[in-house]
């Protein structure tokens, strides 16, 4: 026979209080309502008693709260996205929340689905990586007044929360360092895509070439190429270039590809080449 799953009302009919009281001390409201310890108490110990546990749908339905937040990324086996989503879920987990992340894979249409799904879900915000062609999708949830930061690229038609490094100018950074180390022939490897902070990336490295008279030399290579198509692409530029002595990947599994491409050139860092990421 299944045992009968104690609600709130129960736990209010047995100790004589109105189901109101019983909320309040429950969610930790005791204080601020003027409740007293020993009301409190005798509240708190028959919760533990019968092993009282909310029904979270309900509270949500009567609070307008899930408290669960929506983390949509690129990939998120992805090394800086997996470090990012562990990070984001502590600081929320410290604030009562809890986060439900997956991948986008940076395809509109799939993004548009998680969303659709979360929303149903009646998440509490959301973090995203935006893929390109979702600003009609981002500028909706922020006119229904939910929560939106975007993070690590930007969509500049919608004007919302953005948290983000300065890619264009860390990237002119590290060309200006190498250029001041000696090395005047350095190509730039980049992704083949739209997504904003490849183009500041970009821009920064132009900019830097351009400021010391140099000659660019940009390779770009399609997003979601397996690990062995990217390096064989690589080591095809490294093979035609071969006056190169500085390479800038622009992102890091950009830059394993290219060690191992130069590895397989048999090439030494930085002795034949230098490499930055």
């Amino acid at each position: 026979m299944q045992k009968k799953r104690f609600v709130i009302n129960d736990i209010a009919k047995q100790l004589n209080v109105s189901v109101t009281t019983v909320s309040f001390i429950i969610n930790g409201k005791s204080k601020e309502k003027r409740i007293s310890e020993e009301l409190t108490s005798k509240v708190l110990e028959l919760v533990e008693k019968v092993g009282y546990v909310p029904n979270q749908l309900a509270k949500s339905l009567r609070t307008g709260k899930t408290n669960i937040i929506a983390l949509i990324v690129e990939d998120i086996s992805n090394v800086f996205f997996a470090t990012v989503a562990r990070l984001i879920e502590e600081e929320a987990n410290a604030k009562g929340y809890k986060i439900i992340y997956c991948s986008s894979d940076n395809d509109v249409y799939k993004t548009r689905e998680l969303l659709k799904v979360f929303r149903e879900r009646q998440v509490d915000g959301y973090i995203i990586t935006p893929s390109p062609g979702i600003e009609e999708d981002i500028a909706a949830l922020m006119a229904d007044r939910l929560p939106v930061v975007l993070f690590d690229r930007r969509l500049a038609e919608v004007a919302t929360n953005y948290v983000g490094v300065d890619n264009e100018q860390g990237t002119y950074m590290a060309i200006q360092h190498l250029i001041e180390q000696g090395y005047k022939r350095i190509a730039f490897v980049t992704l083949n895509t739209e997504q904003s902070q490849m183009q500041e990336r970009l821009n920064g490295y132009k900019r830097a070439i351009e400021a010391h008279e140099l000659k660019p030399c940009v390779k770009k290579v399609q997003e979601h190429h397996q690990s062995e198509r990217l390096v064989e692409e690589i080591v095809k530029m490294l093979s035609r270039k071969n006056n190169l002595d500085a390479v800038f990947f622009a992102t890091n599994y950009l830059g394993i590809s290219g060690l191992d491409a130069l590895k397989r050139m048999g090439l030494r860092i930085p002795g034949d080449v230098a490499v930055a990421t």
